[in-house]
């Protein structure tokens, strides 16, 4: 089995990539899904978030508002790091359990920080999706109705793009049509279904 890292900047356009390896047929495990399952009301995630947070990040029916809660960790790198450790054990110890259990020649790992911590062990191919910062923050401002500075800041927090590009097995570039990237994604599903891996 191929245990592909799919990963990119904030905005670059890693989940429409996904999509398109799973049209082709791969499982796709996401884990910024399995991160906002962890925030369940009543959870030890979520008991712990709260605790270090504060009952600010609530919304009126008691459950933890991620954009209130990105807003506050996203300010300092600290308080996101102390975020990140809460979250990403719990969230690691699901994606293994996901790549033990399936039987896909292709499993894809949807993730943003695959290079900042121990997923990149768990990968064989490292895929990398890039686009122009003025394209990643047009997406995020669509996509999560976010102000740019706000934006900026979550980009500060992440691993520099050109870093990951430098870790990448392959780099998909989203700077054009969906055909085009669609194109990109295609040819590497072809190398991964005639067996190319990249073991690391």
């Amino acid at each position: 089995m191929a245990i592909v890292g799919l990963t990119g900047g904030f905005g670059t356009g890693k989940s429409f990539v996904a999509k398109i390896f799973k049209k082709l047929g791969a499982r796709i495990v996401d884990a910024d899904k399995l991160a906002h399952n962890t925030l369940k009301k009543g959870s030890s995630t979520y008991k712990n978030i709260v605790s270090v947070f504060g009952r600010s990040i609530l919304d009126t029916k008691g459950l933890i508002d991620r954009k209130s809660l990105g807003k506050i960790a996203f300010s300092d790198k600290r308080k996101i790091a102390r975020l990140n450790s809460i979250i990403h054990p719990v969230v690691i110890k699901k994606i293994k359990d996901e790549i033990r259990s399936s039987k896909n020649e292709v499993l894809v790992v949807d993730a943003p920080l695959i290079c900042e911590t121990s997923l990149l062990g768990l990968v064989n191919v490292l895929v990398v999706v890039k686009s122009s910062r003025e394209k990643q923050v047009d997406r995020c401002v669509k996509k999560f109705n976010l102000k740019k500075e706000d934006i900026y800041k979550r980009m500060e927090c992440q691993m520099p793009l050109k870093a990951k590009i430098g870790k990448a097995d392959y780099v998909v570039d989203n700077n054009g049509t969906r055909k085009e990237t669609k194109k990109q994604v295609v040819k590497i599903w072809q190398d991964l279904k005639k067996g190319a891996r990249v073991w690391r």
